[in-house]
């Protein structure tokens, strides 16, 4: 089994715990505020198992139907959580207001800030184990996890902090507004999980950086007069990179096929933790007027 199912094998047994422990402190409490959270942590349930499957399924080899894998799966998965995340925080935004508008008093505050406290504990614990994860893996699907649990920690530590105030001066209009912040904050927080998805999925270039690098390494081969087409996309942990060399046509297919070997050797070598697919193909002229991509010409 990946690191990176166990990790959201974990994720899953932490937002299960906590799921229980509300509902079993609100079923004796009734607070509202405790079952709010209890809903949010079900949901992490949903969103977790979710990036489990996308994992698992991601890593099955290529085959007849998919001939480059489905590893665009984990893509997929970041911006459906991203969505739901977005979608339910806009909900709970508009709950806010509306509590704001009403000034709703909260009822069994010292059973919420205890929940409160628990969650904050047990979140801390899972954001440090899942951010060592990505560090290991680069994971996408780990990397949102990771900050889907930050918000819900940054979350639960605003509460408890609203809480408290409440707790000794009893302004009930405090709650409404930390949670409109903690919307806001969150729904921002969501847009950038759905753009890095779905520019995952749109097959978006490698970093100019990183194409400038391995531009340098096509150069620094005498034996190649010029290249073009030079074209790169990122899928998760799979990097692809084609382009066309030009060669004199009277090299053999040998040497320049030995060439072609060392090139992708060089370029594999800049990130040996990352799979590397290459396509490259030998010109015996200069054709890039057909292309209209980057490295059109040296």
């Amino acid at each position: 089994m990946r690191i990176e199912q166990k990790a959201t094998i974990f994720s899953i047994s932490i937002a299960f715990l906590l799921t229980i422990i509300k509902l079993i402190i609100w079923l004796f409490s009734s607070s509202v505020a405790v079952l709010s959270s209890a809903i949010d942590s079900l949901l992490d349930l949903f969103v977790s198992l979710f990036n489990y499957f996308a994992i698992k399924n991601s890593n099955k080899k290529e085959n007849e139907i998919f001939n480059y894998g489905i590893w665009k799966i984990e893509a997929l998965a970041s911006f459906i959580e991203g969505v739901i995340i977005s979608l339910s925080w806009i909900y709970i935004l508009y709950i806010s207001i509306i509590k704001f508008i009403n000034r709703e008093k909260i009822t069994e505050i010292s059973i919420s800030i205890i929940v409160m406290i628990i969650s904050v504990i047990i979140t801390w614990f899972l954001v440090k184990y899942l951010d060592k994860i990505y560090k290991e893996t680069k994971n996408i699907v780990i990397k949102v996890d990771s900050l889907h649990y930050k918000t819900d920690l940054y979350t639960n530590l605003w509460i408890l902090f609203s809480l408290v105030i409440i707790y000794f001066t009893e302004l009930y209009f405090i709650d409404a507004i930390v949670w409109i912040i903690i919307s806001v904050y969150i729904i921002y927080s969501s847009y950038k999980i759905i753009k890095e998805g779905v520019l995952l999925l749109l097959d978006i270039s490698l970093p100019k950086k990183e194409v400038d690098k391995r531009r340098n390494i096509i150069k620094s081969f005498k034996k190649v007069n010029t290249y073009h087409c030079l074209r790169t996309r990122n899928s998760w942990n799979n990097n692809y990179v084609s382009v066309h060399l030009v060669f004199d046509k009277e090299i053999k297919l040998i040497k320049a096929h030995d060439i072609c070997e060392e090139v992708e050797n060089k370029i594999k070598d800049l990130d040996i933790k990352r799979r590397w697919i290459m396509d490259i193909h030998l010109d015996p002229e200069d054709d890039s007027y057909d292309c209209t991509i980057n490295g059109m010409k040296n």
